[in-house]
């Protein structure tokens, strides 16, 4: 097992890597300083397949535990689904020092991060995530919320889990779509921060698709340590976490425009591949840069170019792009492997064009 330490003060917390950690989860909460009762909060997929093993681990200790399951889906990321959880929260009790366990993916993470954020005003959350997603980006940070309508995170807060336990055996019952998605995240990671890591899913790419057990630890820590210290310059996002956004604006309107059928990480991949395109434009990334980065998403499945969306619809969804500030709208754009710039500089047409192309 491997471990990431978040210092954020009283916030702080670990990122528990490694496989087997569901059977120990017990141990690690107990910890943490946690007794009697647990509620985990899942879908109806990832009941069947981990919350048994989760709630053995926890029975095993002495905890009383719950499981609240949610449908699955995006569109399940609502605020009738929180009502419906604070409703169930308020049956069983839970009280303000009862720790709410979110197993399962980013939706998931989510949506009871906001819960657990919002009910009684705050109660303990413990990520559990369970895809390679969650368990390298959205499960880190403290960023949790809901969709409204088709605008993706647009109800949200900053919410610091009280632990992290990423448990990659996990990620064997994970549909091949899901793996790649979660793979344009790490890809993204080595982008704005790590170079070498870039190199290292070259080289290793069918052990990471084959579910190796050593290289998958691998890029989780890597990328977990990278996420790590860009939320302990910037917990609230004001200045540099905003380069973990790399992909994500162009990413976030593919994916509301196409009413969520395009995965969150496929939707990055294209994006990440149209701001290279844009900064190469630019004059900034050079052309064997760019090159590199396409082919090295290519190599993964992920697809590099935007499907046959309404390209208008697209620049508006942009529009509604949370970092927006005085109504322009920020682009992290690559200078080059392993180092981005943050900047409100880019016009619609140039936008436009890429897309377009």
């Amino acid at each position: 097992m491997r471990t990431v330490r978040v210092n954020l003060g009283s916030n702080s917390y670990d990122i528990l890597i490694g496989a087997g950690l569901l059977a120990e989860a017990g141990k690690f909460l107990k910890d943490a300083g946690f007794s009697g009762k647990v509620v985990i909060v899942t879908d109806s997929i990832v009941k069947g397949l981990h919350a048994g093993a989760l709630e053995q681990g926890l029975k095993r200790e002495g905890f009383q535990t719950v499981t609240l399951e949610v449908p699955v889906g995006e569109e399940h990321k609502s605020l009738e689904t929180a009502g419906r959880l604070y409703k169930e929260l308020s049956d069983f009790h839970a009280e303000r020092n009862t720790p709410i366990l979110a197993l399962g993916g980013g939706v998931i993470g989510d949506l009871t991060g906001f819960v657990a954020a919002t009910y009684l005003r705050g109660v303990p959350l413990v990520q559990v995530p369970t895809t390679l997603l969650a368990q390298v980006d959205s499960g880190i940070g403290g960023k949790v919320a809901l969709d409204y309508g088709t605008l993706k995170n647009k109800i949200g807060a900053f919410y610091q889990p009280k632990l992290v336990i990423a448990d990659i055996a996990t990620l064997k019952t994970l549909p091949a779509r899901q793996l790649l998605s979660g793979l344009a995240e790490v890809i993204k990671y080595a982008v704005i921060r790590d170079r070498e890591l870039l190199t290292y899913i070259e080289e290793r790419l069918d052990m990471i698709k084959s579910l190796d057990a050593a290289a998958l630890e691998e890029i989780i820590y890597r990328s977990a340590r990278i996420k790590a210290e860009v939320v302990e310059k910037d917990e609230r996002d004001t200045g540099v976490r905003n380069i973990l956004n790399y992909g994500h604006t162009i990413g976030h309107a593919i994916e509301s425009v196409s009413d969520f059928q395009i995965a969150h990480g496929e939707a990055v991949a294209i994006g990440m591949v149209a701001a290279a395109r844009i900064s190469n434009k630019l004059g900034m990334l050079g052309e064997d840069e760019l090159n590199r980065l396409t082919r090295v998403i290519e190599r993964t499945g992920l697809p590099t170019e935007p499907p046959k969306l309404n390209l208008a619809e697209i620049i508006k969804a942009m529009g509604h792009d949370k970092k927006i500030i005085s109504g322009r709208v920020r682009f992290v754009l690559p200078r080059k492997i392993g180092e981005v710039i943050v900047t409100d500089e880019v016009n619609q047409s140039q936008v436009e064009k890429v897309l377009a192309e």
